[in-house]
């Protein structure tokens, strides 16, 4: 392990050298250059620290966070650098190969400090967008409304207005308070039923605790219903016993349904009007492993007609093709999260881009596929990096016909 530790602190070494010579390009002010290295060593103190004290057994991601965001606010922005700063050592060798160095020798100085500039410039935008994700972006909440068309769904719940929401991450926020804006933007809605389609807690069951009394705000004249994520079952910590984690979510589910929130687990609830029928129904996590795939469908499905209408929450949105979609159980609509938009990347109206597209391609909004739908919530919190660029959090409305 530590010979491991001496490589990465030599690649990064070199890194710090390389781009240097960008700071030193545009600057000969000896401050400047000391507190460039003096801020280097910091961050890089507080990184090697923080990794070599993170121990499985931590039921914090404090310490995840802030090795995430110093990686993302000090670290990734240099990589502008070294690419432009690589594109003049290019144009460089390519010139001393070819003889041209001795008729461009007054060329070179200025294209590197141009260059350097544009690369710190690119570099710096990209920290400073990661520190704004950290201060406002995660807080910027969204209402997507979104209609969908089911197929027989009944007379009655024509204009049936459901809120979504998912991937709370409770343990990523310090303050409850500081989410009643949108608890207060959910029930501006004034909807009929709200769904929480998992991952309430990052790992346990006693980081939602404190959120209790403002989830209990959430107003729905049907009620509120939940499934569970992959980070509910509290398997990215160690337990002193099978049994102390079991008790783990058991207390979660026992806090949600103080919340008001109805947990199914490979079950599902007859939304009744008029005497017709809405079924919602709920399984447990299913994803590609190493992901859990407790879910049910078939199980969750016992007494429910084939021709009735039916909504579907399961966190992981793989479920929908490897499962759902084919199920003989026509299930029209599938909800789910689990994936945050990687909270980053471009997300407008006709330009949609982020990285963790090319892990799952189903990421966000709404997909169909043999004449089944499926709607990818961008997540209500935050996991990992606390913050969120371009990709904001999302409480999603839907609006049946």
């Amino acid at each position: 392990m530590q010979k491991y530790f001496l490589v990465i602190a030599a690649v990064f070494l070199f890194l710090e050298v390389y781009i240097f010579q960008a700071v030193r390009t545009l600057t000969d002010n000896f401050w400047i250059r000391l507190g460039y290295w003096v801020l280097s060593l910091i961050v890089y103190g507080i990184f090697a620290y923080e990794i070599t004290h993170y121990q499985r057994s931590d039921r914090s991601t404090v310490k995840a966070q802030i090795m995430i965001s110093l990686f993302l606010i000090f670290i990734l922005p240099k990589i502008f650098v070294v690419l432009f700063l690589l594109i003049d050592d290019i144009f460089r060798t390519g010139s001393y190969l070819v003889g041209l160095s001795k008729t461009t020798e007054n060329f070179f100085p200025e294209r590197r400090k141009f260059l350097s500039l544009i690369g710190l410039g690119l570099g710096g935008v990209l920290s400073a967008l990661f520190i704004d994700g950290i201060t406002f972006g995660k807080y910027r909440h969204k209402v997507r409304k979104i209609k969908v068309k089911l197929a027989n769904l009944p007379k009655s719940f024509k204009g049936y207005k459901i809120i979504q929401i998912s991937d709370v991450h409770s343990g990523s926020f310090s303050d409850p308070e500081k989410l009643q804006h949108a608890i207060d933007l959910i029930n501006e809605q004034n909807p009929d039923l709200v769904l929480f389609t998992g991952d309430m807690v990052n790992n346990v069951s006693e980081e939602f605790k404190p959120f209790i009394p403002l989830f209990s705000k959430i107003k729905a004249k049907d009620g509120k219903l939940a499934v569970l994520g992959n980070h509910d079952y509290g398997d990215y910590v160690t337990w002193t016993s099978a049994d102390a984690k079991k008790k783990n979510l058991d207390t979660l589910i026992d806090y949600e349904r103080q919340a008001g929130f109805d947990m199914l687990r490979n079950e599902h609830r007859v939304i009744e009007k008029n005497g017709e029928k809405l079924y919602i129904l709920g399984v447990e996590n299913w994803g590609l492993k190493p992901f859990p795939q407790f879910g049910d469908l078939n199980k969750a499905l016992e007494g429910v007609p084939e021709s009735a209408a039916k909504i579907l929450m399961s966190h992981d949105p793989t479920h929908f093709d490897y499962v759902v979609k084919k199920h003989p159980g026509n299930v029209q609509l599938t909800l789910s999260g689990h994936t945050h938009g990687m909270q980053f990347g471009l997300d407008l109206k006709n330009i949609k881009w982020s990285p963790v597209q090319y892990r799952y391609p189903k990421w966000a909004d709404i997909y169909e596929s043999e004449g089944k739908f499926l709607y990818v919530n961008r997540g209500f919190g935050v996991l990992g990096y606390p913050g969120r660029v371009g990709v904001l959090p999302e409480i999603t409305l839907f609006e049946l016909t």
